[in-house]
């Protein structure tokens, strides 16, 4: 019988905000079944296994993001969605270190987490929209924000900008700028 309270939507929720406290990569089924004081068999009435688990919290981190991202995105277009959409991006992955880890966890398009997923890319192509990239042009400049804005929250995250005298927020609006021209002056495909 399963426990009373214990759902796999409280479940998920539960693990998002221990990978925010400990880390993503130390988000198991024993800890979370810890956290509620049960025994790990408790759980999987609701949840099949860990990579189960681990895809319900990506699909939560990356469902958070999309709507983060959305109301950041609301009446903008160019360069103004471009920041609006940089930010929410980096907000998210400094508020939710954890979430922000699931969130970049590879999925199978068959799972829980491929429609958050997809809503997220979707966003980041409304953010091109305003720049008129015909494909494959599209498809690279999604390619070059995402690992942009991942590898900058990466390296702020990881220290990696302590060392400057200039700050990281102005190297970030600075990054910003640089993409808003390259967006506008995308170069031809190579063939």
């Amino acid at each position: 019988m399963a426990r009373a309270g214990l759902t796999a939507q409280r479940l998920t929720e539960a693990a998002a905000e221990l990978a925010d406290e400990v880390g993503f990569e130390n988000v198991t089924v024993s800890a979370l079944a810890r956290r509620f004081g049960v025994k790990d068999a408790s759980l999987y009435s609701h949840v099949r296994n860990a990579r189960d688990l681990r895809v319900r919290t990506s699909a939560l981190a990356l469902a958070e993001l999309a709507d983060r991202a959305a109301a950041a995105l609301a009446g903008r277009s160019g360069k103004d969605a471009l920041v609006a959409f940089a930010d929410a991006y980096r907000d998210y992955a400094t508020s939710h270190p954890g979430r922000y880890a699931a969130a970049q966890l590879e999925i199978d398009p068959d799972t829980v987490a491929a429609e958050p997923a997809r809503r997220h890319a979707e966003l980041t192509r409304a953010v091109l929209r305003g720049y008129a990239l015909p494909e494959p042009a599209e498809t690279d400049a999604v390619r070059l924000l995402h690992s942009t804005f991942h590898g900058y929250v990466s390296l702020e995250r990881g220290g990696g900008f302590s060392h400057q005298t200039r700050t990281a927020d102005a190297s970030w609006a600075a990054a910003l700028d640089a993409l808003d021209t390259l967006l506008r002056q995308w170069p031809e495909p190579r063939k």
